[in-house]
């Protein structure tokens, strides 16, 4: 299906409405405030789009177009869904609060490893980077809303909700961001230990002995290690710094799935400390995981969006604090980029799948981890050619292998990407009761998202026509998947739709993969917003047809009476005269437009030269 940005949108924001609101009441459900993760993507499916594309907006509801508020009629009129959504937000922030601090609980989320095993109250209620990194995206979202909502009403009983509402929001973002620091890590490991074999030999590939491994090793980080090791701001610990500046030493950098165990506190004012209540312990072990990464580095821009920075969302220590996690942001992509792209003759990222490097596993949702975050770097820096074509292949393969864009085989084991998905074992987790996984579901979603991003950063036509076409396959998959029947008629995931032989699914619905369709989307309507690509063989033709309808044109007024001024050749006239200058205004950005108007002045010139050797043959 084509890629119809707005119009996908409000299918799924008609079915959220549908599924969310009674009689314009919100409903939590059986599965609400079980899971902060869960409901911080359920209102971002809302407020996301809300915020980032404007025909979208919901707060000022003088503007609130048509088929916005039909979509969300059971959510109420314009003037009630800014009222309503007061009202839910207020709920999230205090069902997500303890009583002293915000809480980001995976909840549900999490699972044990053992399913004869049930885990703990305390294990539920750990905090998890996927949470910390939604919180960011939802508060800043929420800020913005508030912000502009507040100018559009007088009533004081409603500005005194919003600004009861945004001090509860500025607290939880400023403790989503303490704890996304806390839960950076920089892990050390020497490549004579099971960990460093496995990394020598992902980047050596069996080609190169560790010598060698560690020698390019130290030539591609050696700035980005002495970065890392002199930065007072990472806050690491004494022995990883010292570790670090050891050259015969291999490292990884990212994040944990939660606060690092013995991780220090951040330092806050004394009033935000009090706003944010004690920051707690970390279990989770100071090992870097490449979902997490991936999930944290995806937050961290909202923090430095135009947005953000035009509306004055944060405060002087959150900007602190942003600054912070941007350096944590800025390392990691250079990193995990470099190990990606660690041989110019073939990237590590070439073989698939990709295999970790601590616990062994081995799975294309890793390879499409590592893409994503190399999607990142090359949004940053803007990509080469070369860059870009080889990470639209790999795109491509991961489609294929992930049985997205091929046909199933009899029992096929990559039915188990989409369903039950790939599961990480959470290091750390077992001290506090039985050890506890993640699972991830979101495969093709995700993929779709990279797909969409690298096309909004092509400028080469080639690659652009092949990233729209693997892009729109992806969204016939997942709109396949779409609930049919029973609760949540057109939200995720249906996966046996697609794959008859996969298990049915049970439990709530996937907030995860509503969520990030929507971001597709988002990021589909930026796509489409930016200008086309420029063809240097269109903008040729375009500036030789001009040329040509310039002339014919000055010929045409040079050799013929002017017409009167209300007289249809009159009025003719007046139009090739706007269409030619209308073509000179698009022949830089849309070449083939300016080309078409181009030819369509000549036609009527011609028309105009043939019709006066008609009148003077008397035919």
């Amino acid at each position: 299906m084509q890629i119809k940005p707005r119009q996908n949108l409000l299918e799924v924001w008609q079915a959220i409405a549908r599924h969310s609101f009674d009689n314009g009441e919100w409903q939590w459900g059986e599965w609400g405030g079980r899971s902060s993760v869960a409901d911080a993507e359920r209102l971002l499916c809302l407020l996301y789009p809300a915020t980032e594309i404007e025909p979208f907006r919901l707060d000022d509801p003088d503007t609130t177009q048509l088929d916005v508020e039909r979509a969300l009629r059971n959510a109420g009129d314009s003037s009630e869904i800014p009222m309503n959504l007061l009202e839910i937000l207020g709920d999230f922030m205090e069902n997500h609060r303890g009583e002293e601090s915000p809480t980001f609980a995976g909840g549900y989320y999490f699972a044990p490893e053992n399913p004869e095993h049930e885990l703990s109250k305390e294990q539920e209620e750990v905090g998890v980077v996927d949470s910390y990194s939604m919180s960011i995206t939802l508060c800043l979202a929420t800020l913005g809303f508030l912000k502009v909502y507040r100018g559009k009403t007088q009533r004081a009983s409603t500005l005194a909700r919003i600004d009861k509402l945004r001090e509860a929001t500025s607290a939880r973002l400023t403790a989503a961001m303490v704890s996304l620091l806390r839960s950076f890590t920089v892990n050390v490991v020497d490549i004579a230990s099971d960990q460093g074999q496995a990394l020598a030999r992902l980047l050596g590939r069996g080609r190169l002995s560790d010598r060698q491994v560690l020698q390019r090793f130290q030539d591609r980080f050696k700035s980005l290690r002495a970065l890392i090791s002199e930065s007072v701001t990472l806050g690491l610990d004494t022995d990883v710094a010292d570790q670090l500046r050891n050259e015969n030493r291999l490292f990884e950098c990212g994040w944990a799935w939660s606060l690092v165990k013995d991780a220090p506190e951040v330092e806050v004012e004394a009033q935000t400390a009090q706003d944010i209540g004690k920051q707690p312990q970390g279990v989770a072990h100071a090992v870097p995981y490449l979902y997490f990464t991936v999930v944290a580095l995806d937050g961290i821009p909202d923090l430095s969006s135009e947005r953000t920075l035009v509306l004055g969302l944060l405060t002087a220590e959150q900007q602190k604090l942003a600054d912070a996690l941007r350096l944590r942001w800025e390392i990691t992509q250079q990193y995990w980029s470099g190990i990606a792209r660690f041989d110019a003759a073939t990237w590590p990222l070439e073989e698939i799948p990709w295999r970790t490097t601590l616990q062994q596993l081995e799975s294309e949702y890793f390879s499409l981890s590592v893409a994503s975050i190399l999607v990142h770097d090359l949004l940053r820096r803007r990509a080469t050619d070369d860059d870009l074509t080889r990470t639209v292949a790999v795109m491509e393969r991961l489609a294929e292998r992930g049985r997205i864009t091929s046909r199933t085989a009899r029992e096929d084991p990559a039915i188990g990407l989409h369903n039950p998905g790939v599961t990480l074992p959470l290091l750390g987790s077992e001290e506090i009761g039985p050890a506890m996984k993640w699972t991830m579901g979101d495969f093709s979603a995700q993929l779709l998202k990279r797909t969409v991003q690298l096309c909004a950063l092509s400028r080469n036509i080639g690659s652009q026509d092949r990233l729209l076409a693997l892009a729109e396959n992806i969204l016939d998959h997942l709109w396949a998947r779409r609930v049919s029947d029973g609760e949540g008629v057109g939200l995720w995931d249906n996966v046996h739709a697609v794959y008859p032989e996969s298990p049915v699914r049970t439990g709530p619905l996937s907030w995860s993969i509503t969520e990030r369709v929507t971001e597709c989307m988002v990021a589909a309507h930026a796509l489409y917003a930016q200008d086309p690509i420029r063809s240097s063989e269109m903008t040729a033709l375009a500036q030789a047809a001009l040329s040509e309808a310039a002339h014919l044109f000055g010929k045409e007024q040079l050799e013929q009476p002017a017409p009167a001024p209300k007289s249809p050749q009159g009025e003719e006239i007046k139009g090739i005269e706007a269409d030619l200058r209308r073509a000179r205004q698009l022949v830089d950005k849309q070449p083939g437009t300016a080309h078409a108007l181009a030819l369509g002045v000549l036609a009527r010139l011609y028309a105009l030269a043939r019709a006066r050797g008609a009148d003077a043959r008397g035919v």
